[in-house]
């Protein structure tokens, strides 16, 4: 653990830091922090403060993960004996030793026969306004039906499925199906185009992918199933697609299809138990982009992902029995999966929205919450600027009294629309949370809680049993000034690798400082109150709108146009969704026409990534910044193109090619 001594803090005044401290905005009543879960907890473990609790989890975190446990509510069928087992390394720590779990369990099959079977576990709507709700009961019935389809076409123990739905009940069902009979989850995103679906399929070698016909957006309906059809023919070990009749639209009917309502009565004819499965039998394979090279699967476990989400919704956001709980989310993002694991253990109520959330009014979401009473809303500071500039009035006229806590995550806050936020969602009187974290943690590193008071952007502090510390470029703990984010320790939420490529995955975290976690965002620590802020990505992996993508994951698509030779592509700041990709190419022909082929080839990326990810500019360029071993500069390229003064050029071996794309940044913000 790093001693209070170890820290280096500093007198510089945080505006100089980039760092904007504002005034406190909310304080917890008394009354919230008597019936607050974390508040609890604590009492039951004799601790006083968050502090002092972060602090003994960082010692013991075996201590800490076993109280949680307990505390959580989390069933095993066979105890553990250990709770960690650090004997590879930190970073290849194993948890719940000799433990026999399912996550499934915990959700559902606890509850068979007791009241809570009655109780609504999810209400969905769709854009029309279409409502559906199922029970625990409900749900569980058709979990048990669809794992018993699976597994008589042929999935096993340990096989890849793929999930590419939007969020509709039969996605929480084929989840939990999944996790049901031992398979592992490969959860899509909804907007992907056929060969991001594809890729991801044949890099786990999925044998089945389950999606809808399609989905309605902003009035429209998104053809799933023919994005399906065609990732399918370049995915060869997917032998079925099980197809979900949702929007009604016209599809071509293949060979490989089978629809949903027969791969259910499969299941009824023959059911099938609840696979009883090591803690670190993996669970989901998540995929998400680094700053170089292909997509890579982050590996999560039965007794890793769920348990650190259910944590963090817990501790955190304070999710109880009464809670009605609605992140708005996709099921390719981890947020959905969190949602869904976390809420059901929980024994609380979801509710999943399909469409856009200004459809067909920009005051959908305030319709929602006050219509279903939620208490928990989670959502992203791009759809709060998105609603800002389409309903300035915010939800005026609409009942959110039900509303206790406010989530935000996905990318950076700006004051101002988190003022707005505070002021128009959460009336200026219950707390706006800010979470922090990623899909390689299964949750959070940093976030609010509702035990400590509450600054515009920060976070009340990392999130007990992380281990996170603040440090500079020697790795030194620093206080007062920025530096890296890191983790000093393992937690059951960190993925056990990357798919098949654990030397990636240790040298992509674990290479710069010995056996500390870099997470790749600067970060900030008030040296006065405490509280922590997060100021940018300090890699290159970029966010549209919360979707994270890596620069060689698009740039892959561009180098493989015949017009282009090569290409390197950035994030610029978008008032809306957070990031924009702006995309730069060489060409091959110097003297072809530019416009038609940046126009193609934005086409084709929309096409095959999904339409959010359309670039916002793509320039054409006689050179890139390189290094002498032909490395491209990207971060000098997006300082250059955003007029930020590069301090030291000299790893450039052509410098003078910095002048075309500076030139680009000009023109783009004329």
């Amino acid at each position: 653990m790093t001693n209070v001594a170890d820290v280096e803090r500093s007198d510089q005044n945080p505006e100089d830091s980039g760092v904007e401290i504002d005034e406190i905005v909310w304080t917890p009543s008394a009354e919230v922090i008597a019936n607050s879960r974390l508040g609890g907890f604590m009492t039951k473990l004799g601790i006083s403060s968050v502090a002092e609790l972060c602090a003994r989890a960082d010692q013991d975190p075996a201590w800490f993960w076993d109280a949680a446990v307990q505390d959580l509510g989390v069933d095993f069928y066979e105890p553990y004996t250990d709770v960690m087992d650090t004997s590879a390394g930190i970073a290849l720590t194993k948890w719940w030793i000799n433990g026999r779990m399912n996550v499934v369990h915990s959700c559902l099959d606890r509850y068979t026969g007791t009241a809570q079977d009655d109780k609504v576990g999810l209400i969905w709507e769709g854009e029309s306004g279409t409502v559906r709700k199922l029970t625990y009961a409900e749900i569980r019935s058709q979990v048990d039906e669809l794992a018993g389809g699976l597994t008589q076409l042929g999935v096993q123990v340990g096989d890849r499925v793929g999930v590419f739905m939007p969020m509709i009940p039969e996605v929480s069902i084929a989840v939990l199906a999944v996790a049901k009979i031992g398979a592992v989850l490969v959860p899509v995103f909804s907007g992907y185009g056929a060969d991001a679906v594809a890729t991801r399929m044949r890099d786990c070698d999925a044998v089945v992918l389950i999606c809808a016909d399609g989905f309605a957006r902003r009035g429209g309906v998104v053809p799933m199933k023919d994005v399906a059809d065609q990732a399918m023919a370049a995915a060869p070990t997917v032998k079925h697609l099980v197809v979900v009749p949702h929007a009604g639209n016209a599809t071509t009917t293949n060979s490989h299809d089978i629809a949903w309502a027969d791969v259910l009565s499969m299941g009824q004819a023959n059911p099938v138990a609840t696979a009883r499965l090591d803690p670190e039998a993996p669970l989901l394979l998540i995929y998400t982009s680094g700053t170089t090279g292909s997509a890579k699967g982050t590996v999560h476990t039965h007794g890793g992902f769920p348990i650190k989400g259910l944590a963090d919704m817990v501790h955190g956001f304070d999710v109880q029995y009464d809670d009605t709980v609605f992140w708005f989310t996709d099921i390719g993002w981890m947020m959905g999966a969190w949602l869904i694991y976390g809420t059901l253990t929980v024994g609380a109520t979801m509710v999943m929205y399909e469409g856009s959330p200004d459809t067909p009014t920009a005051d959908r979401m305030w319709q929602l919450i006050e219509k279903h009473q939620v208490t928990v809303f989670g959502l992203s500071p791009t759809m709060v600027r998105s609603l800002m500039t389409a309903d300035t009035l915010g939800p005026t006229g609409y009942d959110l009294s039900s509303l206790r806590v406010v989530g935000a995550t996905g990318e950076l806050w700006d004051t101002q629309s988190w003022r707005w936020c505070f002021e128009n969602v959460c009336g200026g009187k219950i707390p706006l949370l800010n979470y922090c974290g990623g899909t390689e943690l299964a949750g959070g590193i940093l976030c609010g809680n509702v035990l400590t008071p509450l600054r515009p952007r920060s976070f009340a502090s990392p999130l007990p049993g992380m281990f996170a510390d603040v440090v500079d470029e020697a790795g030194k703990s620093v206080r007062g000034q920025v530096g890296e984010l890191v983790l000093r320790g393992p937690n059951p939420g960190m993925t056990r690798g990357f798919w098949r490529d654990e030397d990636r995955y240790l040298d992509t975290y674990w290479s710069r400082f010995p056996n500390v976690w870099l997470h790749g965002d600067w970060a900030y620590v008030d040296p006065q109150d405490g509280l922590w802020y997060v100021l940018g990505r300090s890699d290159d992996t970029i966010k549209v709108a919360g979707k994270r993508v890596g620069p060689g994951e698009v740039e892959t698509l561009l180098n493989s146009h015949p017009g282009v030779m090569y290409s390197a592509v950035v994030g610029a700041p978008d008032a809306v969704k957070g990031e924009r990709l702006v995309c730069f190419i060489v060409a091959r022909d110097p003297g072809q026409p530019t416009a038609a082929l940046e126009s193609e080839l934005s086409d084709i990326i929309a096409a095959s990534l999904g339409k959010p990810l359309r670039p916002s500019a793509i320039e054409t360029v006689t050179e890139l910044p390189r290094t002498r071993n032909s490395k491209i500069v990207r971060r000098a390229i997006r300082m250059a193109y955003l007029g930020q003064p590069i301090a030291d050029t000299s790893a450039i071996e052509n410098p003078e090619s910095l002048e075309a794309i500076t030139a680009a940044g000009i023109a783009a913000k004329v």
